[in-house]
């Protein structure tokens, strides 16, 4: 049976969709931005990219992926 892909979220432009990526890979998540929102004629693209993982998977890397957030507003806050 194939895993089905599904929404996770969306990145605020697609360096830092790579950077959720790789850090969601490296907790065993396979994750992937679509690939319609990663084309950009300048080569990388400045908009929201929107991630998907496997369904199975949705539910850890949401955790995953909040607690970035919540990491990088600390991070801004003290600066």
């Amino acid at each position: 049976m194939e895993d089905k892909w599904v929404h996770l979220t969306v990145a605020p432009d697609q360096i830092t969709a790579e950077f959720w990526i790789q850090v969601l890979q490296d907790e065993n998540i396979p994750a992937m931005i679509r690939p319609s929102d990663a084309v950009s004629f300048l080569g990388v693209s400045g908009f929201g990219c929107r991630m998907q993982v496997r369904e199975t998977d949705l539910e850890r890397a949401t955790e995953v992926i909040e607690s970035l957030k919540t990491d990088e507003s600390d991070s801004a806050a003290q600066a």
